[in-house]
Formats: structure tokens, sequence, C-alpha cells
């Protein structure tokens, strides 16, 4: 599995980004997805995840302001970010955890940065 991020940039705060995750293999629709970031000189966080089925997880950050979602025909995950803050800034990572034979794979794509200025 291969994962590729793309779609960040620099936006105004208030502004709108939409980020993609295009994946490689033909297990996509089995597994669950998530996005995250890493903020300069700060830890990793979870931002949102989606399930195989469509249910969807949010950090309390992003709820009502970012909306996951995922098309299975097309192996890509997205992440639309409304109401950008600056404190959103960050390179945003898409993951999966592939599960075969009880054998758990983590796979991280490259990462793309979002820069929200004030």
């Amino acid at each position: 599995v291969q994962l590729q991020a793309s779609g960040g940039g620099l936006v105004q705060a208030g502004g709108s980004l939409t980020l993609s995750c295009a994946a490689s293999g033909s297990t996509f629709s089995r597994f669950s997805m998530a996005w995250y970031r890493q903020p300069s000189e700060k830890p990793r966080e979870l931002v949102a995840s989606i399930h195989s089925d469509g249910g969807t997880m949010y950090t309390d950050d992003v709820k009502g302001r970012f909306t996951i979602s995922r098309d299975n025909t097309k192996n890509r995950m997205y992440l639309q970010m409304n109401s950008l803050k600056p404190e959103d800034t960050a390179v945003y990572l898409c993951y999966t955890r592939v599960v075969i034979n009880a054998v758990e794979y983590d796979y991280w794509g490259q990462g793309t940065l979002v820069t929200v200025s004030s």
C-alpha cells in the first residue's frame, strides 16, 4: 500500500482547503483511514478517521469545520477543511492500518503542508 497526500497550500484564516489522499492497492476499501497532522516542533495528532463503512470520528478542535470522506471506487480519501485557523497550520498526513493474517501494517503518506495566515 502506498499513500500520496496532496492539496495543501497557503490560505488566509477563515478560508478553505481540500486535501486528498490517493491509495494504491486493492485493500483500500476494507480498512479504516485517517488524517493526522503535525505542527512544527509538536507531536503528531489525530485529526479525523473514517471507517470502511463510512463511520467518522473527529478531534474536538476540528468538529464542525472539517469533513472527512472517502471514495472507495477511486481509492481516495478527502479532508474538506473550512473556517481554517492559524492553529490548523501543520503538515497533514494520511494513514491506514492494514491487517493481513492477524499482522498489522501501518502506512503513512508523505504529508502535505497547510499554512493558515492570520
